[in-house]
């Protein structure tokens, strides 16, 4: 029996381990594509599946969606990602990834310091206020979520 090169959604969903909502669900973001035979059947080329494994594995180490999208786009629809587009891929992360390691160590390092009052202003806060740089602004909360406040 001979392999086809076309996948319907629910074996893409199968091969690739996810529901086929995700499959719809990267579609709709513009993350992979399709394309209707005939019968008008959503269909797609076996090589959606490395690209999938991509999405899959920058997600999990916390590459936001636009960026893979980005990413994804410098690859045709119908060619396989080889393993220098991975490369490429990977090396291009690499710098937000060590970013993150980075201050999470920190975190780690500094949360019994930390007594998470939102004040932000105390001159020994390593985690949000590194010498007390907001606290010259104005007393009280400066950052919410990881987000600078702004009136």
């Amino acid at each position: 029996m001979a392999l086809t090169k076309e996948l319907s959604v629910g074996e893409v969903a199968s091969r690739a381990g996810v529901a086929v909502s995700t499959i719809h669900f990267y579609e709709s973001k513009g993350l992979i594509s399709s394309y209707r035979d005939s019968a008008n059947h959503r269909r797609f080329h076996r090589d959606i599946l490395r690209k999938i494994s991509v999405i899959r594995i920058a997600q999990q180490a916390g590459i936001q969606l636009r960026e893979i999208k980005e990413a994804l786009s410098t690859i045709p629809n119908d060619k396989t990602v080889s393993v220098k587009d991975w490369e490429r891929l990977s090396t291009s992360w690499r710098q937000q990834l060590n970013d993150r390691i980075n201050q999470l160590t920190d975190l780690r390092d500094n949360l019994d310091t930390c007594i998470g009052c939102g004040c932000l202003s105390m001159k020994n806060c390593k985690l949000a206020n590194p010498d007390d740089i907001l606290g010259k602004d104005s007393p009280g909360p400066h950052i919410y979520h990881g987000e600078p406040l702004t009136d």
